[in-house]
C-alpha cells in the first residue's frame, strides 16, 4: 500500500510496464458501479490526510483516501461543510470517481462543482496536477471535471482541492403527498420555476404513492418551508417537519440497494411522471432530484429484463445500471460512435498503459 503521491507514482509506473490492470478502490462501498472490476484491486487507503483546510477561504485539500465523514467532522468544527451528502460511506476520491451525491444537489451542485483542483498520477507514473486552492481559478486545462464520473478508468485521483460552504445551522422540511405521478411532477415543476433557495427539492415514489420534499435551512427554515407547505395545498396531505434529518436519511437510502440493482436515469425534469411511470412498471421505487432530471429507480434484485424495460419506455433518456452493475450484460446506456471515438483517444491519452479498469467504462472503454 502506498501512503504518498511519489509512492503511488512508483507503484503505477511498475504496474504500468507489466501492463497490470487495476482498479482504485477506496471504502469500496461502490465496487460493482462501472459494471466488471476491470483488474485488480488498487487501494487508496493510505493516502488517507486532510493536507489543508482554510476556514478563511473555504478550501481544503484532501488526498484520495479520506473518508467523507471524517472530512465533514473537521470541516463542521469551523462551521463548514463539504455540501456532499451521498448515502453513507465513500471517501473523497471514491466520490470523485463516481460524481456520487446527494439531494444538496439541488443548492451546490454535483461533484464537478465542488473540485477546485486535483493531482493525478497516471499509468506511466506521470504526475499532473490542475487548478488549484483558489475557488476563482481559470489557469489551465480542467482536468478535475474529465476525471470526475470517470470511474477509475483514466488514472489515479490521489489528491483533491474542494470549496466548502457555510453549514446549515437549522433545517426544515416542506412534505406533500400525492397518489398521482403527474401531480408529483406538476407540483416538482411549479417549485423550481420559484426563487425558493432551497437546499433541496427532491421527489420520492413507491408503489402508487409519492412524496415531494423540499428542505431548508438557517433560522428561516420553517418559516421558508411554512410558505411552501402553502403553495402545496392542493396534495392530498402537506406538513412540515422541522426534526428532519431522518427524511433525508432515507432518501440517500434509498438511491441504494446493495445485493439488488439501482438504475440512473438522466432526464428532462419534465419527464418526471414517465420515470414514476416506468417504475410502477417494474416494481421499482424512485428518488428524484425533482428539479435537475436525475432519478434513480431501485429494486431489491436484480432483473436484467427491467433493464431493458425502463431503457425502452423512457428512450432516449440514458440509462446506467449502478448497484448491480456487475451483474448485468450491459449496465452502461448505448452512446453514439463519435462519442466512443473520441473517449478512446482521452483514454490513450491519460493511460497510455491501459490499466485503469479497461473494459469497464461506456463504450467497453
Amino acid at each position: 500500500m502506498f501512503t504518498t503521491v511519489a509512492e503511488a507514482a512508483d507503484v503505477l509506473r511498475s504496474l504500468g510496464a507489466a501492463g497490470t490492470a487495476v482498479r482504485p478502490v477506496g471504502s469500496a462501498s461502490r465496487a460493482g458501479w462501472g459494471g466488471s472490476s476491470g483488474g485488480d484491486d488498487l487501494p487508496t487507503t493510505g493516502l488517507n490526510r486532510i493536507l489543508e483546510h482554510n476556514p478563511g477561504d473555504f478550501t481544503a485539500v484532501l488526498e484520495c483516501g479520506v473518508p467523507l465523514a471524517d472530512a465533514q467532522k473537521t470541516f463542521a468544527s469551523a462551521g463548514q461543510w463539504l455540501a456532499l451528502d451521498p448515502s453513507p460511506g465513500g471517501t473523497i476520491g471514491g466520490l470523485v470517481a463516481t460524481a456520487d451525491s446527494g439531494p444538496a444537489r439541488h443548492r451546490y451542485g454535483g461533484v464537478r462543482d465542488l473540485v477546485i483542483g486535483v493531482t493525478l498520477v497516471l499509468s506511466d507514473g506521470t504526475v499532473a496536477r490542475s487548478g488549484g486552492k483558489v475557488i476563482k481559478n481559470v489557469a489551465g486545462y480542467d482536468l478535475g471535471k474529465l476525471f470526475t464520473g470517470s470511474f477509475g478508468t483514466l488514472g489515479l485521483v490521489a489528491e483533491v482541492a474542494v470549496r466548502l460552504h457555510p453549514l446549515p445551522t437549522g433545517t426544515a422540511t416542506a412534505v406533500a403527498t400525492f397518489t398521482d405521478p403527474s401531480a408529483v411532477a406538476r407540483a416538482a415543476a411549479g417549485l423550481s420555476r420559484r426563487p425558493l433557495e432551497a437546499l433541496s427539492l427532491d421527489a420520492t415514489w413507491r408503489t402508487g404513492t409519492g412524496q415531494l420534499l423540499v428542505r431548508f435551512g438557517g433560522v428561516t427554515a420553517t418559516s421558508q418551508a411554512t410558505r411552501v407547505a402553502s403553495l402545496l395545498a392542493d396534495a392530498p396531505d402537506v406538513t412540515v417537519v422541522e426534526n428532519d434529518e431522518p427524511l433525508w436519511d432515507a432518501q440517500r437510502a434509498a438511491q441504494r440497494s446493495p445485493s439488488g440493482a439501482v438504475l440512473k436515469v438522466s432526464h428532462r425534469p419534465a419527464d418526471l411522471a414517465a420515470v414514476l411511470s416506468a417504475a410502477d412498471a417494474v416494481g421499482a421505487t424512485v428518488v428524484s432530484r425533482a428539479a435537475l432530471g436525475l432519478s434513480w429507480l431501485a429494486r431489491p434484485d436484480v432483473r436484467p429484463d427491467d433493464v431493458a424495460t425502463v431503457r425502452r419506455l423512457l428512450a432516449p433518456a440514458p440509462v446506467t445500471v449502478l448497484d448491480g452493475g456487475d451483474r448485468v450484460p450491459a449496465p452502461w446506456p448505448d452512446v453514439d460512435a463519435g462519442v466512443v471515438a473520441v473517449q478512446q483517444r482521452v483514454k490513450a491519452r491519460f493511460d497510455p498503459a491501459r490499466i485503469f479498469r479497461p473494459g469497464a467504462f461506456v463504450g467497453g472503454l
